[in-house]
C-alpha cells in the first residue's frame, strides 16, 4: 500500500490503483492505520514550516480533480470516494505533524525521478508536465545557455538522472543538447563541459538525443559496450542492460559507432546514415546495419508503444518499463514468437486483453504483477 500511496501523492497512480486505495481507506478508517502514510505525505510537503490544514486540503483536492481529468473513465461516485480519502489523510496529517521530526525526514524516492549529485546526495525532481497539453517540460541543467555553445568549465562535475519504470523525462544539458529519457533509464552527465574536449555522457537505458552543433567539441554517448560520436544530430540509443542488443537509430545528421576502449576514427568506426539502425550484438560482439522506419523507435516520446516484428520476450520487457509492472511468462513457447502492434492510450489491461483476443494468451493480474500461463 505504501507504494500505491506514494504514486497517489506524486500523480502517477493508475485507475485500478485508485480503486484499491479507496477500498483500503474504507476498511482501515482509524487514525493509527493512516499514520505511516501521512508521514510520507508530510515528508513530501515538508517545504511548509507548519502543517496548514486548509492549504493541505486545497492541494489534495486539487490533485484529486487532476486525477479525475486524467483518468476520465472514472465515474462521479468514484471521485467522491477519492475526495473522502483525501479528507481522511488531511485530518490525520494535522494531528501527526505535532510529533514529526524534521531532522530525521526521509523523502521516498521509489517511483520518482531522482538526481544524484557527485557528492552522493539524492534529490527528488518534480513532475515537469505542461498542464494544458500534458506534454513534458524540459528540465534545464544549471548553467544551460540553450544556444548550442559549450559552457566553460575548469573541472568536470557529474550528476546522474534516474528515471523509474512508468515515467519519462526531458533534460537540456549545459551546451543546449536536449535529451528525452525513456522509462527505466539513467544518464550521467557533467553540469558543465570543458571547451576543447569531447562532450561526454554515459547512458544506461534508452534516450533520444538532439545534440547541439559544436564542431570543435564532438559529443560522445557512452554505453556499456559501444560508444556513439556525433557533432550535431538527432538519434536514439537503446542500451538496457537486460537486452541482448544495443540499438542506435539515426533520425538526421551523421553518427559513428566504435567499441568501448577504442579511439574514434572515421576509417574504423561504423558510420550511420539517416533512416538506418545499427545493432550491436552483445553475445557475438558485432555490428549490423539496416534501413528502418525511424518513427517506430521514436514514438515512445509521444506515449506510444510500438512493436514491429518483435519477439514476445522483448515485448514483455518493453511493457514492464512502460507500465511499471512485473511480468512473469510461464509459456516459454511464446518467447521467440514475433508480433507487430501499436498501442497509444491503452492500459496494460487493455494491451493484454488485445493479445488474448488475437493470440489466445492466458494471463492473470495481481496488483502490479502479471502472470502469463
Amino acid at each position: 500500500m505504501e507504494k500505491i500511496f506514494i504514486k497517489y501523492l506524486t500523480n502517477s497512480i493508475s485507475s485500478p490503483e485508485l480503486d484499491k486505495l479507496s477500498k483500503w481507506a474504507e476498511e482501515h478508517n482509524d487514525e493509527n492505520e493512516f499514520e505511516t502514510y501521512v508521514k510520507i505525505n508530510y515528508a513530501i510537503s515538508n517545504c511548509m514550516s507548519e502543517y496548514n490544514l486548509e492549504e493541505s486540503k486545497k492541494a489534495l483536492l486539487k490533485k484529486i480533480r487532476k486525477d479525475k481529468n486524467i483518468l476520465y473513465r472514472l465515474n462521479f461516485n468514484s471521485f467522491l470516494k477519492y475526495a473522502a480519502i483525501a479528507i481522511l489523510f488531511i485530518g490525520v496529517g494535522y494531528i501527526f505533524q505535532q510529533n514529526f521530526n524534521r531532522k530525521d525526514k526521509v523523502v521516498p524516492t521509489e517511483g520518482m525521478v531522482t538526481l544524484q549529485l557527485e557528492n552522493g546526495s539524492v534529490e527528488v525532481l518534480p513532475e515537469y508536465i505542461e498542464e494544458s497539453t500534458g506534454n513534458l517540460k524540459e528540465y534545464k541543467v544549471s548553467g544551460t545557455n540553450g544556444e548550442g555553445s559549450t559552457v566553460q568549465s575548469k573541472k568536470l562535475v557529474f550528476n546522474t538522472l534516474k528515471v523509474p519504470y512508468g515515467k519519462k523525462f526531458k533534460v537540456v544539458l549545459a551546451d543546449g543538447t536536449k535529451v528525452h529519457l525513456n522509462s527505466g533509464t539513467s544518464l550521467k552527465y557533467p553540469i558543465g563541459f570543458i571547451n576543447g574536449k569531447n562532450r561526454e555522457v554515459f547512458l544506461n537505458g534508452e534516450a533520444y538525443f538532439d545534440v547541439a552543433k559544436d564542431a570543435k567539441n564532438p559529443f560522445i554517448v557512452h554505453t556499456n559496450e559501444v560508444n556513439v560520436r556525433v557533432v550535431g544530430t538527432q538519434f536514439v540509443i537503446s542500451s538496457y542492460p537486460e537486452d541482448t542488443n544495443i540499438n542506435t537509430v539515426l533520425v538526421e545528421g551523421s553518427v559513428g559507432l566504435f567499441k568501448k576502449g577504442e579511439e574514434f576514427s572515421v576509417e574504423s568506426a561504423s558510420m550511420l546514415d539517416p533512416g538506418h539502425k545499427a545493432t550491436w550484438n552483445k553475445v557475438e560482439k558485432n555490428i549490423s546495419i539496416e534501413e528502418v522506419n525511424t518513427s517506430d523507435y521514436t514514438e515512445w516520446m509521444n506515449g506510444k508503444v510500438v512493436f514491429n516484428h518483435m519477439a514476445f520476450k522483448d515485448i514483455l520487457k518493453k511493457l514492464e518499463r512502460h507500465y511499471d509492472v512485473s511480468i512473469t511468462n510461464y509459456n516459454k513457447q511464446l518467447d521467440e514468437e514475433q508480433f507487430t502492434a501499436s498501442f497509444d492510450t491503452e492500459t496494460i489491461e487493455e494491451v493484454l486483453s488485445a493479445f488474448n483476443i488475437n493470440y489466445s494468451i492466458d494471463y492473470q493480474i495481481n496488483d502490479n504483477e502479471i502472470l502469463i500461463n
